[in-house]
């Protein structure tokens, strides 16, 4: 059973960066996609990043291209997410996902039928001055 633990969030100022890290444990990293989403208070849940488990490949949403990068160390079976240039409206809580998939080079923010099975606890990250 695939377990999934964040943890890098807190309070950074608009412009600033931070990087959040997803630990697994329980199950190699290699056969699982992994996607970030966030969900601001009163609003709903949003993918925002993804990255294969072959390629890797990654994808991102426009509200964080160029601002956010995820990545994968299968050697520490953590995925991380590297965020840049925050501003006031990425405050929310994060959450990392994982989706069995060996050996695609495809992943999605979708989280469509529960493609996403394996959820961690959620991370706050705020961006105020």
């Amino acid at each position: 059973q695939l377990q999934l633990m964040e943890s890098g969030g807190g309070l950074v100022q608009p412009g600033g960066s931070l990087t959040l890290s997803c630990a697994a444990s329980g199950s190699t990293l290699d056969f699982y996609n992994y996607a970030w989403f966030r969900q601001a208070p009163g609003k709903e849940r949003e993918g925002i990043s993804c990255i294969s488990s072959r390629g890797p490949n990654s994808y991102y949403t426009d509200s964080v291209k160029g601002r956010f990068t995820i990545s994968r160390d299968t050697i520490k079976k953590t995925v991380y997410l590297r965020m840049n240039s925050l501003k006031p409206d990425d405050t929310a809580a994060y959450y990392c996902a994982a989706d069995w998939s060996p050996n695609s080079a495809f992943c999605t923010v979708v989280d469509a039928n529960g493609r996403y099975e394996y959820w961690g606890q959620g991370i706050q990250v705020t961006v105020s001055s």
